[in-house]
């Protein structure tokens, strides 16, 4: 699959400890799922082996797709709320947009927001590229 004209937006990069948010979670619990994941994203986590590694991908790929939007005006009002990561069929992550970040495509776009998320027994993190144009 070739590439047409695509114009880079943002990039934006996070990492998260893992231990970090097992601590949240024993402290928090359910506030710290509903603070920082969809409904969509709590489902996915709750049935998986070690939640806090999923929950800490999740909070990374958010936090690096918030930095690879702030390029955009009026990106800073972007919540946790606002993005949702998802899977494809195949198990590739993706972003889904909700609420200001839907707004933010709708007016700026159209966009896409490219997502690698990666995970050791330590740390989750994530990359995300924000571009503009269309794949061919």
């Amino acid at each position: 699959m070739g590439v047409g004209a695509m114009e880079l937006i943002g990039v934006g990069i996070d990492l998260v400890d893992i231990a970090r948010v097992e601590r949240m979670l024993e402290r928090h619990g359910e506030r710290v799922l509903t603070r920082f994941l969809t409904e969509g994203e709590r489902e996915y986590v709750i049935g998986r082996f070690r939640p806090a590694l999923h929950i800490a991908a999740r909070m990374a790929a958010k936090e690096a797709a918030y930095k690879a939007l702030q390029s955009l005006p009026d990106a800073r009002a972007v919540s946790w709320q606002d993005l949702e990561v998802e899977r494809a069929h195949d198990g590739r992550p993706s972003l889904r947009l909700l609420g200001l970040a839907a707004e933010l495509a709708a007016k700026h776009g159209p966009f896409t927001i490219q997502l690698s998320l990666s995970h050791s027994d330590r740390t989750a993190g994530a990359v995300a590229v924000l571009v503009r144009g269309r794949e061919m």
